[in-house]
C-alpha cells in the first residue's frame, strides 16, 4: 500500500497550490483522508480530512483558503490551498485510516510528504 503525495513548490505569499495523493495497493473508498503538514522547527500538525460521505473539516487557519476534495475512482485526495501565507510553509502529508479525526494515531497509510515553502 502506498499514498504518493505531490504538487508541493516554492511559491510567493498569496499565490495558490494542489497537492494531490495518489493511492495504490488498495481502495480507500471507505477510509477518512487527510492532510497534515509539518513546519520546520514544529510538531506535525492536523490540516483538513474528507470523509466517506464527503463532508469535510479543517483546522482554524486554512478554513476558507484550503478545499480537500477526494475522487474514490482516482483512488485520490487533493488540496487546494489559496491565499497561502508564510505559516503554511511546510512539508504536507496525505494520510488515510478508518477512524480519521484530528489524531494522526487514527490514520493508518501516510504518504512520503511534500514540501511547501511560501515566500514573501
Amino acid at each position: 500500500v502506498q499514498l504518493q503525495a505531490s504538487g508541493g513548490g516554492l511559491v510567493q505569499a498569496g499565490a495558490s497550490l494542489s497537492l494531490s495523493c495518489a493511492a495504490s495497493g488498495r481502495t480507500f473508498g471507505n477510509s477518512v483522508l487527510a492532510w497534515f503538514r509539518q513546519a520546520p522547527g514544529k510538531e506535525q500538525e492536523f490540516v483538513a480530512e474528507v470523509r466517506t460521505d464527503g463532508s469535510t473539516y479543517y483546522t482554524d487557519s486554512v478554513k476558507g483558503r484550503f478545499t480537500i476534495s477526494r475522487d474514490n475512482a482516482k483512488n485520490t485526495v487533493y488540496l487546494q490551498m489559496n491565499n497561502l501565507n508564510l505559516e503554511d510553509t511546510a512539508v504536507y502529508y496525505c494520510a488515510a485510516g478508518s477512524l480519521g479525526s484530528t489524531n494522526r494515531y487514527n490514520y493508518v497509510y501516510w504518504g512520503q510528504g511534500t514540501k511547501v515553502t511560501v515566500s514573501s
